[in-house]
């Protein structure tokens, strides 16, 4: 155990919650260490950091290149109102979205390698991250799933999977949205089986954003894929929601684990910012495809 910080592993076959530092000021020996945790437990906890945005930059910035700095995922305008559920305006179709699992950036022509998320002002009920090991979950298929995974891709897309809570993705934006991952242009195909660049275990890539498996039809993709992601965040050994606490800061690995939102009470305001670590091109590019 590093002797700058204290590890304690969450109940999970993923995890662990780290005290004893300052991700503000973490030194490069220390930090050196801390991802090598990063690549243990897949995801580390940081009680009450109260990062600041220039801060959580930062910090990101040291763990390698950003796909982006900074993003809030909020029900809070930023007139400070609150954004109201009946509207179900784009920001409100996006929340409700993230809470489909799903791994970060698998539309994207490059996977994310991961994300640094805090929270700013929490509900009292509900609004918790869960996580989910995929790593765990492909060592746990029998013989004849994980074979079966072995030989298939799929195609993923924020178009498809904003679809399904009845999100036009295809209109102008409105101001309410970015438009981010909303691009036009060739569809990442990804295998479902991947592994990992750094620890070489191998992981499954599934998630709300995968469909259309080549060589089955519609149906039989949408289900094999349903079933996969039932089986992985079926064992409660799997899967662990973190309950947030204002000031809270998370890391996680991207390349190994799924997560999701999980609703609450939208009178109450929630404000959470993300940091997106770019993924390396050699490892987390999709798998190329014949022109179109």
């Amino acid at each position: 155990m590093p002797g700058s910080f204290a590890v304690r592993p969450i109940d999970a076959t993923f995890g662990a919650v780290i005290s004893g530092l300052k991700l503000a000021t973490i030194d490069d020996a220390t930090l050196a260490e801390l991802k090598k945790s990063w690549l243990d437990y897949g995801l580390l906890v940081f009680p009450g950091q109260f990062l600041s945005r220039d801060e959580q930059i930062a910090f990101a910035k040291r763990l390698g290149p950003l796909e982006f700095e900074m993003a809030a995922l909020s029900n809070v305008k930023e007139d400070g109102t609150l954004r109201q559920e009946k509207d179900n305006d784009d920001r409100m179709k996006v929340l409700k979205g993230n809470m489909g699992w799903h791994m970060d950036s698998t539309y994207m022509p490059i996977q994310a390698k991961g994300a640094v998320f805090s929270a700013e002002e929490v509900p009292t009920i509900g609004g918790h991250t869960g996580f989910c090991d995929m790593r765990a979950a492909y060592d746990a298929l029998d013989e004849a799933t994980r074979a079966k995974c072995e030989g298939h891709a799929a195609y993923h897309s924020l178009h498809y999977s904003q679809s399904k809570v009845g999100h036009d993705s295809k209109k102008k934006a409105d101001g309410e949205y970015s438009g981010y991952g909303f691009h036009d242009g060739p569809v990442p195909l990804r295998p479902l089986v991947k592994t990992h660049p750094e620890t070489g275990r191998k992981n499954l890539v599934i998630g709300r954003h995968a469909h259309n498996i080549p060589g089955m039809d519609r149906q039989e993709s949408e289900q094999f894929l349903q079933e996969l992601v039932d089986f992985a965040t079926g064992d409660p050994r799997r899967v662990y929601h973190h309950d947030w606490r204002a000031g809270d800061a998370v890391l996680w690995d991207n390349r190994r684990l799924m997560h999701r939102a999980t609703p609450w009470d939208y009178t109450q305001r929630r404000i959470m910012w993300h940091t997106r670590l770019a993924g390396d091109p050699a490892s987390e590019s999709a798998l190329p495809q014949a022109a179109q």
